[in-house]
């Protein structure tokens, strides 16, 4: 990667978990985009039809 390069235990808050620099915060966000993205293909699933 291209630009400054942070030891993992440097990293501090969501910094930590959620980053470019490290294979696990790589994984760790896209792990979270597909469970939102899932959560909001539930919740309009599973959400009662409004009655007119």
């Amino acid at each position: 990667m291209a630009g400054d390069s942070a030891d993992a235990s440097q990293l501090k808050g969501l910094a930590k978990y959620f980053n470019s620099q490290t294979n696990a915060g790589r994984a760790n966000t896209a792990k979270a985009t597909y469970a939102f993205f899932g959560a909001v293909i539930l919740y309009y699933t599973l959400k009662p039809k409004s009655k007119k």
